[in-house]
């Protein structure tokens, strides 16, 4: 499978990249790693509780056993291979198992409905299916009702499958040791099939969040995934044999470039957790020296901290309270370019015994020492604390479409409001709109069988992110939203929501938030409170509730969340200031189409879920009775009605 080009049709693969070598890519790097350190543990799984453990020698054996295997069943090039499930050892083998057959996995997320998996399956006419579970399974078998080319569905976990496989269903052990069988019987065959990969061959299949449409193929292949990996190690954000942990979801890129890409490239060791509700308890046992983690997941992370200290004794919390401000505001003024005197330094040695390297060692990051984020920007308060634990957090920037790694922040000139220098071998410009392009080695040549977007991405070399920024003078990039989001007020007032829906979640309290405006008089927000963040201040303020739906609507809840957008307004223009929200008695959910499953908004289908609130939100109406359409799992709909209050805010010198 070859990506639509927006070069011309004599245009080969090795044109493209005339300077990469054909036999520099995961297979042959992951047969060196086998070769060079056989007993070395390349991957390990929490299991009931235990930990079971992969060499690079098991690593080898098991992706060649299922290529033998898969094969057998008909697989071959270009053919792309769904896979759904969390982060397994066996989804992971069985997607480089792929590769080396020179077939394409394509990872769609665990929750991701039906219907969506089959139009997946259909634009990229997908006949073998890797899933994780019986779950999974069952999801597939449903869509092979309407699907019928969908031949083979390979399954990990054997509970309420083994023994019972419906027809095309086989297991993972099952295909693994028929093509261990193969091997055996079939001189060569290993040796072959470590030979046909190629640099050019397209080694994932990964999507767009389809904000604004069906999602788009992304085909990064073997020397894109290596060239960004590459990029990011020569300016040292990444080292080789570094700890691990795999736990966010295989469709997203970062886990893939983390996953695969770092961790067969730079010998990761790379560890999963036993599930994903026991991912912050396994992390204690892992102590990762890499922690990748978007923004949200820190919040909750500074959310589970402070709910622990104030159900801790009395000291804990005075010693809390005493060290971590003073850590906080140490850390700014450091960022701000004054260095610590003597009597801060030994304070903040102190605090390091008494409250930093526990609550670190708590949370399993005692050993990280490159923690970084990406995907959306980080509250600065969020971004400050942890940097005032003494962890080095820093952001990524980047997309898909360049793998994920454009450039970083570096520790020695770090700003908050960039996201730091590009990495070695990325070429970074600005053009007439305002828009930031990418030229690199790791950006990808084309979009899966839609010339027309790749066309409209790929230009003279150069990838239009969409992203609206600047340069600073030293060549820090700023990121101020998507260019496709500047849209204009009734006044003529030009605005990215998401500039401002970021500023309103850098608050704990506040989890997704949708900004309305355009061709209105002014700004408007409908707000996705945080219950756990929520939750636990009311349960400190005496605020009692019964439901999500119940909290967001407490006078006092409507207090918290208007302190925080009346401090966000004294960051914006007059013209631009939110002169009211809404709490809504819900949270943006990918199943309803409201948010992708990256939690990025759909705008039109907000729009028009909602549009009755929206109105609501000029007329002046201080509350509306909304009645929204629900689904029930049998399949019957009702109405479900909400009393949603409207507050009205003033402006911000009138505070």
């Amino acid at each position: 499978m070859q990506p639509e080009q927006s070069t011309t049709a004599q245009d080969t693969p090795e044109a493209l990249h005339p300077h990469w070598q054909r036999d520099d890519h995961l297979i042959s790097l992951l047969a060196t790693n086998a070769r060079d350190y056989p007993d070395r543990v390349a991957m390990r799984e929490r299991d009931q509780g235990i930990w079971q453990e992969y060499t690079w020698q098991d690593y080898l054996d098991t992706i060649l056993a299922f290529a033998a295997g898969l094969e057998e069943l008909g697989a071959g090039p270009e053919d792309n291979i769904l896979v759904i499930g969390d982060n397994r050892p066996t989804l992971y083998f069985g997607m480089v198992g792929a590769v080396a057959l020179r077939a394409v996995p394509s990872p769609a997320y665990p929750d991701t409905t039906p219907d969506e998996v089959g139009d997946q399956m259909r634009r990229e006419g997908i006949r073998f299916a890797l899933a994780e579970d019986q779950e999974q399974v069952d999801k597939l078998l449903q869509i092979r009702e309407t699907y019928p080319e969908l031949e083979w569905i390979i399954y990990d976990d054997p509970r309420g499958l083994a023994g019972k496989e419906p027809s095309g269903v086989r297991s993972f052990r099952e295909i693994r040791e028929r093509g261990g069988e193969r091997l055996e019987a079939t001189p060569g065959l290993r040796r072959d099939l470590l030979q046909r990969a190629s640099v050019h061959d397209v080694a994932v299949l990964l999507h767009s969040s389809g904000t604004t449409g069906a999602p788009k193929g992304i085909p990064l292949k073997h020397g894109h995934v290596l060239a960004g990996v590459r990029n990011a190690a020569a300016a040292g954000y990444f080292h080789t044999g570094e700890v691990h942990m795999a736990y966010l979801p295989m469709a997203w890129v970062g886990d893939f470039i983390f996953s695969i890409g770092a961790g067969i490239a730079l010998q990761f060791s790379v560890n999963i957790p036993e599930r994903q509700e026991t991912a912050l308890h396994d992390l204690r046992e892992i102590a990762p020296t890499v922690y990748f983690s978007s923004p949200r997941a820190w919040s909750n992370m500074l959310t589970r901290i402070q709910v622990g200290i104030d159900e801790s004794t009395g000291l804990k919390r005075r010693l809390y309270n005493h060290f971590m401000p003073f850590a906080v505001e140490l850390e700014r003024r450091r960022l701000n370019g004054r260095q610590p005197g003597a009597g801060e330094r030994f304070w903040r040695a102190l605090g390091e015994i008494l409250v930093y390297g526990p609550i670190k060692d708590q949370l399993g990051l005692g050993r990280v020492e490159r923690p970084y984020t990406a995907g959306e920007a980080i509250g600065e308060e969020v971004f400050l604390f942890f940097r005032a634990l003494g962890l080095n957090l820093r952001q990524f920037y980047g997309q898909t479409e360049n793998c994920a790694l454009c450039a970083a922040q570096d520790p020695d000139s770090l700003k908050l409001h960039t996201v730091g220098k590009p990495f070695p071998g990325i070429e970074v410009d600005i053009n007439a709109e305002g828009e930031i392009l990418v030229r690199g080695d790791n950006v990808f040549d084309g979009y899966y069988k839609r010339p027309d977007a790749t066309a409209e991405s790929l230009r003279d070399g150069w990838l239009h992110t969409g992203d609206a920024g600047y340069l600073e003078d030293d060549g820090q990039i700023v990121v101020l939203g998507r260019v496709s989001e500047v849209v204009y007020t009734a006044g003529g007032e030009r605005f990215i929501p998401t500039y401002v829906e970021n500023h309103l979640k850098f608050s704990q309290y506040i989890k997704d938030v949708c900004i309305v405006g355009e061709a209105r008089p002014h700004l408007a927000a409908i707000v996705c409170i945080d219950l756990d963040a929520v939750g636990h201040w009311a349960e400190e303020h005496g605020v009692p509730y019964t439901s999500y739906a119940d909290l967001s609507q407490k006078p006092e809840v409507y207090e918290l969340i208007q302190g925080v957008v009346r401090h966000v307004n004294t960051k914006l223009p007059d013209a631009l200031q939110i002169r009211c929200f809404v709490n809504l008695h819900k949270e943006f959910d990918p199943d309803d189409g409201e948010v992708t499953r990256t939690r990025k908004l759909r705008r039109n289908v907000i729009d028009k879920h909602y549009a009755p609130i929206i109105e609501a939100l000029y007329d002046g109406s201080t509350d509306i009775e909304y009645e929204a359409q629900i689904t029930y799992e049998t399949g019957d709909t009702g109405v479900l009605r909400r009393h949603l209050a409207i507050r009205h805010l003033p402006r911000a010198e009138e505070n």
